[in-house]
Parts: C-alpha cells; sequence; structure tokens
C-alpha cells in the first residue's frame, strides 16, 4: 500500500481546492512544496538530502561518515550520526566517490568514534534527530545535538554557503577537513593555505572510481578567525599554509549570545583555486544566505514548472519528486570563464556548459529522451560535452565522471543519446562528425568488440557480461545505422543493421532463453534461467536479459515462438518466483522475475502492447507505480541512477514510454495523473488527460489524439512537440 506524505493538514485542504481547478484555469502555484529529498535516501535509492541547484555542480549535503553499500551517497536515512558537510556527492548509483571539501562546526569537546571496521581512524560526529532535520530543493537544515549548532545549507550552481548558528558558546569552531574519504575514494594530495583571516583556499586530490579526480576550492567565513589550527602528517604545524595527503584545520571564533552565527561560502573547480574564486565571486556577493536560498528555491521552482500535473497529493510529491531526482545530474563541470579539466587532464576552455557525470547504461533508457522534451535548451551542451570528451580520450565516453572515464557497465551508449537527438532534428550537433565519433566507439578492439565483430557474439570464455555484451552492442549498432541511413551512407547501414541482429546469436530455441556460448558456437553448461551469473549476464539473469532488443522486437517475437508464446513468456515473467539464496544487492522491485530496481527490466512491462494485450501493459505498469515508488524515504525500490528511476516513473506517470529510446516513439500505457501540461519549446504545450484515472480505474477504454482516435499502440516525438492533447478514457474493467 501507497504510504502518504506527512503534510501538515491545511496544507492539504488548500491544495485539495487548488486541485478542482484544471492546469490551464489554476493559478500559478508553487510546486517545490511537493518536493521530497528524503525519499530515497533510505532503502535501495541512494539519493542524497543537501542542498543544489538543478544540475548544479555543488551538492552540499550531510554525510553520515561510515563506509558501506548503505553509505553510497554518503548519507543513510536510518542513520543517527553527522561527520560532516561536504560539497560533492552522487545521486543514487552504486559507486562510492566524492564527499570533498568536508566542514564540520564544534563546540566544547569534540566527539569522535570509530564508526566502522574499515575506516581504523576515530571519526568527528554529532548525533541528531530526524525531528530537527528538514530538506527542500536547494536547502538542508538540521541541528547537532552534540554541539548544540543549527546547521543551515543552501547552494548556487558553483558554490555552497552554510549557516551556522552557536547555541553553546564553549570555543565554537569548524573544522575543515581535506583527507575526509570513504567508500572508493581515497585522498592523495591536499593542500591548504590561510590566505587571510576570514579566507581559506586549497585543493584536494584524490584516486577511486575517478581515477585522477581534482577539486580546488575557495572559502570565506562571515566572521574573522581568531585562531587556526593547521594539522598535517606531522602533528600541529604553527603555519598557515601545509600541504600533505590529508591536511586539516580547525578555525575558531570570538562569538558571543547576540553575534553567534557564522557562514562560510565556498566556491569549487576542477582547474585551479584562481577559477574556484572567479566562480564564487560570479555567484555569491557578501553574505546573504535568504537571498541564495531564495534564488535556489526560485530555479527549482521554474524548471518543476515545465510539467504541471493534476492528481492526488501523494502522487504529485512522487511526481515532483521524481523530477527533482531527474535534475540532480549530469552536472555543470565548466567554471563561469568556460575552462575545464577535460578526460586527458589539460585544461580547455569552452564557449557552452561543459557537464560531467553521465550514467549512460542507465540513462540512456528514459532519462535522456525525457531531457530532450522538457529540458531541449540543455540538450546541445550536454551532446557537445559527450562530443568533447571523444576529441580528448579518442573515445565516447561509457561512464563519465568528473572529467575521468569509469569504463564503468557496458555499451557504447552515448551512441543512442546522441542518434536520438540527431533523428529528433535537435540544434547545436553536426550530424557528420558525431557519427564518425560513434563508428570510433563501435570499430574499437577493447572490451572484446574486436571478437564481437568478427565472430557475432562475445564468447563466455572472453569475458564476463558476454551475453549482456552482444545485446547490447547490437542495440548500440541499430542506432548507429539509423544514423547512417539519416546522412545517406547506405553501405555503413546495412552493416550496421546486420550487426544489430547478432542478438540471435544467443538465442537457445530449447530453453527459450538468450544463452552463453562458448568460442565454437556450443551453449554453456549447465543453465539455469534464474541463477544470477554476473560471468554471464550484468546485473541480471536470463529472465531479464531475454527481453532486450528494443529495435527489434517483431524479430524477438518471432524467435520466441510467436505471440502467444510472448505473451505466455511476458506473463511467467511477472509470475515464476526467485530461488532461495540470497540476491545481488542491486536486484530489488521483484515481481516475479520482473526487477523494477535495476535498469533492464524497464521496458518490459510494455512490451504486452507488441503483441495486442494493452491492458496488461497498463495493469503492470500500473500495480509498478502503486506499489514500487512511495513518499517515504525508502520509496524507491532501487538505485536512483542519475535519473533513470525517476524518469521511468514520470513517463509512465504521462501514460507513455520510449521503449526503444532513439526511434522517436512513445508506447502508450496507464496515466497515474489526472491531467499534465508539458510546456515545450517555441511556446506550444502538450496536454494530457486521463478521464475517470484512479486505483481501481487503470484500464485505458480509448485513446484520442486532437479529438482523432488513436488506432496505434504509441505516440510521435513529433506529436508531441508540435503541440496537442492526449486524452485517455479509463475505466475499471479491461478491453476485451
Amino acid at each position: 500500500m501507497k504510504m502518504k506524505c506527512r503534510i501538515p493538514g491545511q496544507f492539504i485542504l488548500i491544495v485539495l481546492l487548488l486541485s478542482c481547478q484544471s492546469p490551464s484555469e489554476a493559478p500559478t502555484q508553487s510546486l517545490t512544496k511537493y518536493v521530497n529529498p528524503f525519499i530515497g535516501t533510505d532503502g535501495k535509492g541512494k539519493t542524497y538530502p543537501g542542498a543544489t541547484v538543478p544540475f548544479g555542480m555543488v551538492q552540499l549535503s550531510p554525510d553520515n561518515g561510515r563506509n558501506g553499500w548503505d553509505w553510497i551517497s554518503g548519507y543513510f536515512y536510518p542513520d543517527s550520526m553527522i561527520a560532516g558537510f561536504s560539497h560533492l556527492h552522487l545521486t543514487g548509483t552504486g559507486a562510492g566517490d566524492l564527499y570533498d571539501i568536508s566542514f564540520m562546526p564544534l563546540t566544547g569537546t569534540e566527539r569522535q568514534k570509530q564508526l566502522d571496521e574499515i575506516n581504523a581512524k576515530p571519526t568527528t560526529i554529532s548525533t541528531f534527530s530526524h525531528d530537527r532535520e528538514a530538506a527542500n530543493p536547494g536547502y538542508y537544515e538540521v541541528w547537532l545535538e552534540d554541539y548544540e549548532v543549527q546547521v543551515n545549507l543552501t547552494a548556487t550552481n558553483r558554490s555552497g554557503l552554510q549557516r551556522y548558528h552557536f547555541k553553546k558558546l564553549d570555543d565554537p569552531r569548524v573544522k575543515l577537513d581535506l583527507g575526509y574519504s570513504r567508500n572508493w575514494d581515497e585522498t592523495e594530495a591536499t593542500f591548504l593555505e590561510v590566505v587571510n583571516d576570514s579566507t581559506v583556499v586549497g585543493y584536494r586530490k584524490s584516486t577511486g572510481w575517478a581515477r585522477d579526480q581534482r577539486v580546488f576550492f575557495y572559502s570565506v567565513f562571515s566572521k574573522p578567525i581568531a585562531d587556526l589550527e593547521l594539522w598535517s602528517e606531522g602533528g600541529l604545524t604553527d603555519v598557515s599554509i601545509a600541504k600533505g595527503k590529508e591536511i586539516k584545520a580547525v578555525f575558531h571564533f570570538d562569538l558571543n549570545a547576540a553575534d553567534s552565527e557564522v557562514m562560510v561560502k565556498t566556491a569549487l573547480s576542477s582547474v585551479s583555486i584562481e577559477n574556484a574564486k572567479r566562480n564564487l565571486d560570479a555567484e555569491q556577493i557578501g553574505f546573504d544566505f535568504e537571498g541564495v536560498r531564495s534564488k535556489a528555491h526560485q530555479a527549482w521552482e521554474e524548471q518543476l514548472q515545465k510539467i504541471k500535473v493534476e492528481t492526488d497529493v501523494d502522487n504529485k510529491v512522487q511526481f515532483y519528486t521524481a523530477m527533482y531526482h531527474s535534475m540532480l545530474a549530469p552536472v555543470t563541470f565548466s567554471d563561469v570563464n568556460g575552462e575545464v579539466r577535460g578526460a586527458d587532464g589539460s585544461t580547455y576552455r569552452m564557449d557552452y556548459t561543459r557537464y560531467s557525470i553521465f550514467s549512460l547504461w542507465d540513462t540512456f533508457r528514459a532519462w535522456h529522451p525525457l531531457t530532450t522534451l522538457i529540458h531541449q535548451d540543455r540538450v546541445p551542451d550536454m551532446l557537445q560535452s559527450l562530443y568533447a570528451h571523444y576529441e580528448e580520450s579518442g573515445k565516447l565516453p561509457v561512464w563519465e565522471f568528473h572529467g575521468n572515464e569509469t569504463d564503468m557497465m557496458l555499451g557504447y551508449h552515448a551512441v543512442p543519446v546522441m542518434a536520438d537527438a540527431i533523428l529528433k532534428g535537435l540544434p547545436g550537433i553536426d550530424p557528420e562528425k558525431t557519427y564518425k565519433a560513434m563508428k570510433v566507439s563501435a570499430m574499437q578492439e577493447e572490451f572484446q568488440i574486436d571478437v564481437y565483430q568478427e565472430k557475432g557474439y562475445v564468447p563466455h570464455e572472453r569475458a564476463s557480461w558476454n551475453v549482456s555484451l552482444t545485446m547490447e552492442y547490437a542495440y548500440d549498432d541499430w542506432c548507429i545505422a539509423q544514423v547512417a541511413k539519416y546522412l545517406n551512407k547506405e553501405d555503413d547501414y546495412q552493416y550496421f543493421m546486420e550487426r544489430s541482429l547478432n542478438y540471435r546469436n544467443h538465442y537457445d530455441p530449447k530453453t527459450n532463453f538468450m544463452r552463453a556460448k562458448d568460442e565454437t558456437g556450443n551453449f554453456k553448461e549447465p543453465f539455469d534461467p534464474l541463477a544470477y551469473h554476473p560471468e554471464d549476464y550484468t546485473e541480471a539473469n536470463a529472465w531479464q536479459y531475454h527481453w532486450f532488443a528494443p529495435h527489434d522486437i517483431p524479430g524477438l517475437i518471432e524467435m520466441s515462438g510467436g505471440e502467444n508464446d510472448f505473451e505466455m513468456k511476458l506473463d511467467s515473467m511477472f509470475e515464476v518466483t526467485q530461488s532461495e539464496g540470497e540476491s545481488p544487492v542491486w536486484i530489488s522491485g521483484y515481481i516475479g522475475q520482473y526487477v523494477h530496481g535495476n535498469e533492464p527490466s524497464h521496458h518490459v512491462p510494455y512490451l504486452y502492447q507488441y503483441v495486442s494485450q494493452p491492458a496488461k501493459t497498463q495493469q503492470r505498469v500500473r500495480q509498478i507505480m502503486d506499489d514500487l515508488y512511495t513518499t517515504d524515504p525508502d520509496g524507491l525500490c532501487g538505485n536512483e541512477d542519475c535519473g533513470q528511476m525517476s524518469a521511468w516513473y514520470l513517463f509512465s506517470a504521462l501514460g507513455f514510454y520510449p521503449v526503444n529510446p532513439a526511434d522517436g516513439r512513445y508506447v502508450l500505457g496507464s496515466p497515474q495523473v489526472d491531467e499534465a501540461i508539458l510546456s515545450l519549446p517555441e511556446g506550444k504545450q502538450f496536454k494530457v488527460i486521463a478521464k475517470n484515472q484512479g486505483l481501481d480505474h487503470v484500464y485505458v477504454q480509448q485513446v484520442l489524439l486532437n479529438g482523432v482516435p488513436l488506432d496505434r499502440s504509441y505516440i510521435t516525438h513529433e506529436e508531441v512537440v508540435d503541440g496537442g492533447t492526449l486524452i485517455f478514457e479509463m475505466s475499471n474493467n479491461p478491453v476485451e
């Protein structure tokens, strides 16, 4: 059962009154109030609750100080400790990195504790309670119980602003720990200089998931520093400048009951301290906490207004929190002067905003198609960011992270992102130049792509994830083929179309599954479709990977025995229970063998539409939305994965989904909102109306596009961006 969010009664009354009007009739209402940044901070979500702006470079958020899977984002809702407030965080990934430039206000005796066995060093901590913690877009606050300090955080694009109100005046001070690292992250070198009585600058260089990460910072306090402690490997020093592996500093302040507040503003750069200062000067003048908070709030408000929905309060919280989560990555990476540290370690100056953190294996599926609808103004810069990585490193990125290639996951999934933009005719991308980059990724010899080209599949002796590699390479090849056709490159089109069918080489008609093969073409034995074999499948089993041929679903249906057999196998997918034994940590959100907590399954509920069973798609997508998304802190059943989990929800709540992320079609489902208005370029609007929609009215009786009954199971991207009205007539009975 879906949990309701905790909203004051008088607010619910206002919302209910406003809900009597359609979005087009109602006065503009605040949408940020529906965002709950704590959704996803418990359970599998791995999100953070701190302060940031849409696609902001800085994510100023609390850290609990512990290592482990649950603390990948730095913060885990069940915890009761805070170890500091750092300026960089990942949203919902499985990788533990960042947590850079960590501050912590202190009074009295500093409390330290060894929090886990991985990090033997005592960690500075304070207890806190969720009763005295709050967050909304661009803002976070908490009360540190052990030091009696009220902490408030807000942010601009490239800087953070912290406000500390010291209720206890026993030696009020602020600790800066440049050596703070957890999980995959390891500090390699730090530098700190106290420039004057209110300014400190420095850098932190680290290795981990980002093999060579460099963060330069420029911090200014609102009060003069009364005393300084600077610690290096040799202990306490009496200088104001130091280099070392893990520099720490403690800044003491003279405060009194009438003047007990200290603020610190910090800007970051991947290039230099000087650029960090430029970023700070451009984005924060003086110390105006409420002014910065107001601008952050307004930035979020403007973005959330791009989709106005009417539905019940609970679903609004889910919808707008999903929108919020969908704008936490990628992040701004270039400085205000256009400079950025490139993938080869060199400094470049760009005439566009350079973005970083592209979780492409996750986000090519729904997040990037969503972006082509509601963030068309940002798409050209994102595409140029991907292309710049190619120019600097020789290949399109696989999983780009703060100027580093992590080579995490698989495929060359920058290809469908770029192909989708080219085929949709979006500006700011050179098709010919981009096509050459696509081909380089597809023709390289790394990652067993040379073997894949030679044999048409990846043998299990050659690589782990071999079945998944073949299937995902095949999809990316189809995307290249479509761009080749668009550019009238017939030979390339034929070549890559042939390669796009390589996924079929893993099909075993005896078991009706995709299976690993050896070098000679024999299927690997033994075989259990329920087993999680990382040597053959990527974070999935044979059940979950069977369906990944979004470019050739009719062919997959025919190969699987025809429509009836395909439908029965889909039914089994949602009904077959897991065998005994513990599943991997990334496998969650089960409905039979369907696993919504991980991306390979995301398009599967919509496949019923391809065998003329729309009611089954409608029932399953509503079941997933109702059961696997809630407004509690554990309201995400799997990793948020830089917006993909939320993008699935946003599309599905609107009533359609990009099964093939690069064919410009959205397959119809069952909308969970009563009405929605998408604001599009050139002042156009696309309206979705779900008549008689409700918890028990999930079945679609008829669909009308601009007043004309729709006799197909999809709408096109062009139909959406041209503006118009899509009406779903809903019922509690499936159409026979």
